[in-house]
Formats: C-alpha cells, structure tokens, sequence
C-alpha cells in the first residue's frame, strides 16, 4: 500500500468530512495537502452557491492531512479564520494546505481554495496545537 493509500484510509476515520461532505485526499507530501469536493444539492445555500460551512470544512480537513498525514506527532486546529472572496461557480472545490510552520507546540498552515474554472474562493488560515505522542 501507497503512504497516499496509507493516509486515504487513516483519514476515513473522519467520517463527517469523508462520508457526509464527501472531501477526497488528492495528494498528501509532509506538510502539504491538496483535498477536493465534488460539489452537491446539499452543499449549496439559498443563493445556490457553496455554503460557508461546506467551504470550511474542506478546508479544515485538508489542514489536517497536511499536519498530519506525514507526522508521528498529533496536530489539531486550536484557532481558523476563513475569508470567503468569490462564489465559486464550478462543480468542484479544490484546498491546497501548506504547513508554514511547526514548532514543538504550535504550528501554523494556510489553505487556499479554487475551483475548477481558477475562481479564488476563500483562504484559510490556521493556527494549530501540536500534541506530543
């Protein structure tokens, strides 16, 4: 089995994200993480755009493959701001997440959401606590 497939699975325990959103893992490297979404009916609110809570839990999964797809430690999201720029207009979200740092107690990762048609959706940023195992 592939780390990717190795992670894949790992992440599965996340059911909220994985089953009921229906987020993807595309691709996972130490401190980075590109996850989509294929979008639905029920992820869209009354404007018929994605809804805010959709958006942001793409990219709080993604956030956390990248802290902790690769690590023996245990990364979690202690603070997250998201600014939403764009409706997006697309069928498919895509988060990249990229760990900007990660210290013995603290780390600190952006995501950055697209879709398929380039619109900047919003961008994430993520203060994290490193759990020591």
């Amino acid at each position: 089995m592939s780390k990717l497939e190795e992670i894949r699975e790992e992440f599965k325990k996340d059911r909220f994200a994985t089953e009921v959103v229906g987020i993807v893992i595309d691709c996972a490297e130490p401190g980075k993480a590109v996850c989509s979404l294929a979008l639905k009916p029920h992820h869209m609110n009354a404007n018929n755009v994605p809804m805010g809570g959709a958006i942001f839990t793409l990219a709080d999964f993604t956030c956390a493959v990248a802290a902790n797809g690769y690590s023996e430690k245990m990364t979690v999201s202690q603070n997250a701001s998201v600014t939403f720029l764009a409706p997006a207009r697309g069928e498919r979200l895509t988060a990249e997440a990229t760990c900007l740092r990660s210290g013995r107690t603290t780390a600190l990762l952006t995501v950055d959401i697209r879709d398929e048609l380039d619109t900047y959706v919003a961008h994430a940023a993520v203060n994290a606590y490193v759990i020591g195992q």
